[in-house]
């Protein structure tokens, strides 16, 4: 009888944990969108948007890599930041499926190039969509109601997906860049590795985006189009491609010209993304950074970027969920290092993890409603990734704890409310705001989750 007992009152114990779990994602759902509903958008505000276009093929990862037919005797996770042959591609993609980590790397080798895209054809699951940072963010900005200047090099047949709040300034090719996107859920298995996360290995030989064909059409488009915001973006296509550096540096510098001529009502936004080459990511920090208010960039770049204003060195891998005093006290070091720029000193920082979002603004610039749009940014991010203007609740989990640190140093903590989920507090001359996600659990895509909810972040706070 004890045993029967202790059975029910365990079955029991379950069923109350899941209803409570439920509950509190059902409190923590209505709180974010009450905030985010907070201060709808006011007018049609411009956003101006570049650089460069590609269109985007998504396929399972293991399914077109085949992973039980690899010579595990060779192959050993390694990083390479540019791929040269299969077995380096191969490695490099171990590399980061195995920590869950998002990457993207130049093919230099056509052969490889080549055998990947053809065998991406023979995938059923196949899909295909307008691609790029420029695009992806133009599209959300748009669904939001904004009207964008899009500098891109597209085909027709990409531009005609695009959104009519959306005006095309760049140049037409015939064909698209490519960009192959290995999606991987939570769990998925590649040899002997398991991914921690779902996440995504995105491969490209572009010929166009990392020379910003856009560059030129784009700036002639800006000089009447005195947009609210300007965001630079699709910059990590030139890392590692075979430009010279004085090419490379020439192009950043016509870029900055571009960022210096906006007026002091134009905000400038920059979206990191995954840079290894040091030499480029040195003259980021030189030419475009020191030029931008804003910076938006995930758990993986955050780290990167502090370690190259630091130690000069480039950082390839980091937690890819990391703990939020870690993110917080790297976002103070970043935010104090580039807050005396003789340009446009930074004075907001937006960083994105699969668990939270956290932004940090200055008081008195010009950045309003950071409570909102983080949990806009949140809710993006739940969407995003779902594939649905809904969110779910049977379709998503909260991964982030009931408290944390606001520092590894000081150590004071700031206890989780489902009723107040977005935490925001003061810290000198600067505002902080933290908000968990609720984590989709079955994805429909992971690409361009940044793009969507760094734009999701800032569409509330111009």
């Amino acid at each position: 009888m004890l045993a029967i007992a202790a059975i029910i009152y365990q079955r029991q114990s379950k069923h109350e944990d899941s209803v409570s779990d439920q509950e509190k994602l059902e409190k923590i759902l209505n709180a974010l969108l009450k905030i985010e509903r907070k201060n709808p958008l006011e007018g049609s505000p411009r956003a101006a948007i570049g650089y460069g276009g590609c269109l985007d093929v998504l396929v399972n990862a293991t399914d077109i890599l085949k992973c039980d037919t690899w010579d595990w005797d060779h192959v050993k996770p390694s990083h390479h930041d540019t791929i040269r042959s299969y077995l380096e591609f191969q490695e490099t993609f171990v590399y980061f499926f195995q920590h869950g980590a998002a990457a993207e790397r130049y093919i230099s080798s056509k052969e490889v190039w080549h055998s990947l895209t053809k065998a991406s054809q023979k995938i059923n699951s196949r899909r295909e969509g307008v691609g790029g940072n420029a695009p992806l963010m133009s599209l959300r900005f748009a669904h939001e109601g904004w009207q964008v200047l899009l500098g891109a090099m597209m085909s027709p047949r990409l531009v005609e997906l695009l959104h009519q709040n959306i005006s095309f300034a760049g140049s037409s090719t015939p064909e698209d860049d490519l960009h192959l996107i290995l999606e991987y859920p939570l769990g998925a298995k590649c040899g002997p590795y398991e991914a921690p996360r779902a996440n995504r290995f995105i491969v490209h030989s572009d010929e166009n985006n990392p020379k910003v064909s856009a560059l030129t059409p784009f700036g002639e488009a800006l000089r009447t189009y005195n947009p609210h915001l300007l965001i630079v973006s699709g910059l990590q296509m030139m890392d590692n491609f075979p430009l010279q550096d004085e090419e490379k540096r020439g192009i950043l510098k016509s870029i900055s010209y571009q960022m210096q001529s906006m007026g002091p009502d134009t905000q400038i936004h920059f979206e990191m993304a995954s840079f290894t080459e040091k030499e480029f990511l040195e003259d980021l920090i030189k030419y475009i950074i020191p030029h931008a208010d804003s910076l938006g960039m995930n758990e993986q770049e955050l780290p990167n970027l502090f370690s190259m204003l630091t130690y000069g060195n480039v950082s390839i891998l980091s937690s890819s969920n990391p703990r939020v005093a870690t993110t917080l006290d790297y976002m103070r070091r970043v935010f104090s290092m580039l807050s005396n720029s003789t340009g446009r000193p930074i004075t907001r920082l937006h960083v994105h993890t699969l668990a939270y979002q956290a932004i940090v603004t200055k008081k008195g610039s010009s950045w309003k409603n950071t409570m909102p749009a983080t949990a806009k940014a949140s809710l993006t991010a739940n969407r995003h990734v779902c594939g649905s203007s809904n969110v779910n609740l049977e379709k998503a989990r909260l991964i982030m704890d009931d408290s944390f640190s606001t520092s590894q140093v000081q150590q004071e903590r700031i206890w989780f409310n489902e009723r107040k989920p977005v935490s925001c507090w003061e810290e000198g001359n600067l505002d902080f705001c933290i908000a968990p996600v609720l984590v989709c659990t079955e994805v429909h895509q992971t690409v361009g989750g940044g793009d969507n909810i760094s734009a999701g972040g800032l569409i509330l706070q111009v």
